[in-house]
């Protein structure tokens, strides 16, 4: 098969989708694909509206020798990629890793609620076009995949076919040797992910600030660094703080692995390969009660929920880590078998046959 990637963003850039992709790229031929990737970096430097029909022109090109055109986003490459394999006639499947109308609206149109709160509220122009657009590409698809339940029922919501909507956990290459970091002299909480607003890094500035025996290491990079740097000097915990930028995988899992404790205090996460590999490293994970996560961790069991911003519980579940070992050693066994779910052969087995069946 002839699989076309369309993605908006592509490694060396940071995200679920270019993850994604990547695995794909890497993987996918040894099952007889052949693969082709259209990353929306090619026509990002054009200004609005132009860059989306030259990526438009870009897809129908490439898309003419594909036999499956596979789009990694609802909107900046959905809508293209939707229009490409409809005018051709090719099967058109679309990966949602997110809801990118209430992405957009939180990072531009000042938008506070909640994904959820989001979905029942009467939204401004602009973002009710977004949201019109979203519906449209998934209820054009042949097939739509989500990464969570949680985010299959989200999509259903917009009018994507029951039937044609499904569920594959995104597949983690647990294939890692950790780049250890030289030994923290102090207790260390570690988070990772995109440097935005939802990712809810500022509220970890308020735990190390009330443990001053501890320090926080953030992996990642997005457009909120450099407001979070200065909250973080502003807060007096700038020299217990450490901004790694983007890191390698092994680098990454290194951090986890050498971490006290690993903590998400996310207001939103359609699926967290940082989460999985965490948990995969034996540290122990504390995260938030939203979107996916309770998919990945049972309270309790492999790791804790907490709410959003629950700033106290988290502290204490951060402490807890030191006081109580051996419920937490249990916590992180069976954390590292519940990874088992997650593994990229069994994203891939369960894509492959979906696939097959478009043709």
């Amino acid at each position: 098969m002839k699989l076309l990637i369309a993605t908006g963003l592509y490694a060396p850039e940071i995200g679920g989708p270019a993850t994604y992709t990547k695995l794909l790229e890497e993987r996918l031929p040894a099952k007889g694909y052949q693969i082709s990737v259209v990353p929306f970096a090619a026509s990002r430097h054009l200004p609005k509206v132009f860059r989306h029909v030259h990526y438009f022109v870009l897809l129908l090109l490439r898309a003419r020798q594909a036999d499956v055109v596979f789009a990694q986003d609802t909107v900046s490459v959905g809508l293209p990629a939707m229009l490409a394999a409809k005018f051709l006639r090719k099967p058109f499947v679309i990966r949602v890793p997110g809801d990118y109308a209430w992405e957009q609206s939180v990072q531009r149109y000042g938008v506070t609620d909640t994904i959820d709160e989001f979905q029942t509220k009467r939204q401004k122009l602009p973002v009710r076009i977004l949201q019109a657009v979203q519906a449209i590409v998934v209820r054009s698809a042949n097939l739509v995949i989500s990464p969570s339940r949680y985010f299959r029922d989200l999509v259903t919501k917009w009018g994507a076919d029951p039937a044609m909507s499904i569920t594959i956990y995104n597949g983690v290459d647990l294939n890692m040797t950790p780049i250890l970091p030289t030994k923290p002299t102090q207790k260390t909480i570690v988070t990772a992910g995109r440097l935005v607003a939802w990712k809810g890094i500022s509220g970890l500035f308020e735990v190390v600030d009330q443990l001053p025996e501890w320090q926080l290491v953030i992996i990642g990079d997005g457009p909120q660094r450099a407001d979070l740097e200065a909250q973080a000097k502003e807060q007096g915990v700038l020299d217990r703080v450490t901004f790694t930028g983007s890191l390698s995988r092994d680098a990454v899992f290194g951090w986890c692995v050498t971490a006290d404790a690993f903590v998400l205090n996310t207001s939103f996460e359609s699926f967290s390969y940082q989460v999985v590999e965490a948990m995969f490293s034996g540290t122990p994970v504390i995260v938030t009660n939203v979107g996916s996560l309770p998919e990945l961790i049972e309270d309790t069991v492999q790791g804790v929920l907490v709410d959003p911003q629950d700033i106290s519980a988290i502290r204490r579940h951060v402490l807890s880590t030191q006081q109580e070992p051996e419920l937490w050693n249990k916590r992180t066994a069976a954390a590292k078998e519940k990874v088992a779910l997650f593994t990229i052969d069994r994203c891939l087995e369960r894509l492959d046959r979906e696939l097959q069946s478009l043709l």
